[in-house]
């Protein structure tokens, strides 16, 4: 299936024009400076810069349009951005990209919600599915998602994307390409419980580009999850725990079996907050066994959330990853003319799944908070090799405005 972009734009721009009842423009920027150091590499890599979105949203009753445009400028690009040739740099994966962001259409009821067209799809905590957030050109898909909610409590969640737009921007090339095609399925069927939510997932993972891995990155994995919270007082306690089992998919030429765990605490003392948890992305098991990319893969997760800012584990090693986390924060609704100010500090211990041996330990800072419709933060990461990849600092001071 082709996505025809240039259809599809018009279409958004004429259901706008012909049939809106309100107009919402789309306007957002952000403002980076990212720094690293990396052991092994002659120099540091500095990048300052500017992406800008903007766009706008036509609703008329049910029905709603929208389009969006992304565009990325570094203005100081002493960095490796992740195409071409590697640099005597450390990568910083923002490379200047200018592209249609999201063309989508979209109807929404009580119980029914479809949307058609290049969108953002974050599916829980986009472990398996995301955005990409944190990445200045993000990631979309060219898909169609319903959302189906029969009864209260019941929801299910299903997805065809039949194309994957990148990180990597248009001049994506080889394994990081622009866009990777595939038939892609993402199905989730989630119950209310008294402990929290219930679901069960199937993400059907096809990239099917021989240049992109030679489809080693398609699989199926199916799992379930269960997310919930707890008020005492002031206090809150929140708890996920998930575990799925993946295995190889459509062109995939290795024959793997790997397993997914996670269990992870959260406490919230209206002001203090503290966090623990573990989570296995497993070794193969098969005749791939020890091969690349046959351990549990996400190749379209928002990858930054997980394992460390340092970005040194965001590919599956062979032999899997362990990782112990523990975490501790303090955050306040205002001070001063500051609101929603918070900070925090997350300690990441990684092991490899089989054999079991310490690839290294990583500490990550964060202090963030919002004046007006701008959040200022200021994030460090410093991972600490022993058995896996080398010692890396990471720096980013960061300006988002919002309209």
């Amino acid at each position: 299936m082709v996505f025809n972009l240039s259809l599809l734009s018009v279409a958004v721009v004429s259901a706008g024009s012909a049939a809106a009842q309100t107009l919402t423009p789309l306007v957002e920027a952000r403002l980076r400076h990212e720094h690293v150091e990396q052991d092994g590499l002659p120099d540091d890599a500095d990048a300052v810069t500017v992406r800008v979105r903007a766009g706008l949203q036509a609703r008329a009753g049910h029905w709603s349009a929208l389009a969006e445009a992304q565009g990325n400028l570094a203005i100081v690009g002493t960095y490796y951005d992740g195409l071409g040739p590697a640099t005597l740099r450390p990568q910083i994966g923002d490379p200047q990209n200018i592209a249609l962001y999201r063309a989508q259409m979209q109807y929404r009821s009580d119980p029914l919600t479809v949307t058609a067209g290049r969108q953002r799809i974050q599916l829980d905590d986009e472990r398996f599915v995301g955005a990409a957030a944190f990445r200045n050109n993000g990631q979309s898909f060219d898909a169609v998602r319903t959302e189906l909610t029969p009864i209260k409590g019941v929801k299910a969640d299903v997805t065809y994307a039949w194309g994957v737009r990148t990180v990597w921007g248009i001049d994506g090339a080889g394994a990081r390409q622009q866009a990777v095609g595939g038939d892609n399925v993402f199905a989730t069927l989630g119950v209310a419980t008294p402990v929290g939510t219930l679901a069960g997932f199937a993400y059907l993972v096809d990239q099917d580009e021989a240049i992109v891995q030679g489809y080693r990155l398609s699989s199926q994995t199916y799992g379930a999850r269960l997310a919930g919270s707890h008020g005492f007082g002031k206090a809150t306690l929140a708890w996920t725990a998930s575990h799925a089992r993946q295995s190889d998919y459509h062109r995939n030429p290795n024959d793997y079996a790997a397993d997914y765990w996670l269990a992870d605490v959260g406490l919230d003392l209206a002001g203090p907050k503290l966090g623990v948890g573990y989570e296995v992305l497993g070794a193969g098991h098969g005749r791939s066994r020890g091969a690349t990319l046959a351990s549990f893969q996400t190749p379209l997760a928002s990858v930054f959330k997980f394992q460390g800012w340092a970005d040194k584990l965001t590919t599956t090693p062979a032999d899997g990853i362990r990782d112990l986390y523990a975490s501790a924060g303090w955050g306040w609704q205002q001070l001063g003319r500051l609101k929603a100010v918070s900070v925090q500090a997350v300690y990441h211990r990684f092991e490899s799944d089989r054999p079991v041996r310490h690839y290294g330990n990583e500490i990550d800072l964060l202090a963030q908070a919002r004046i007006g419709r701008t959040v200022a933060s200021l994030r460090y990461a410093d991972y600490r090799a022993d058995r896996f990849a080398t010692d890396t600092r990471k720096l980013w001071l960061q300006m988002d405005w919002t309209l």
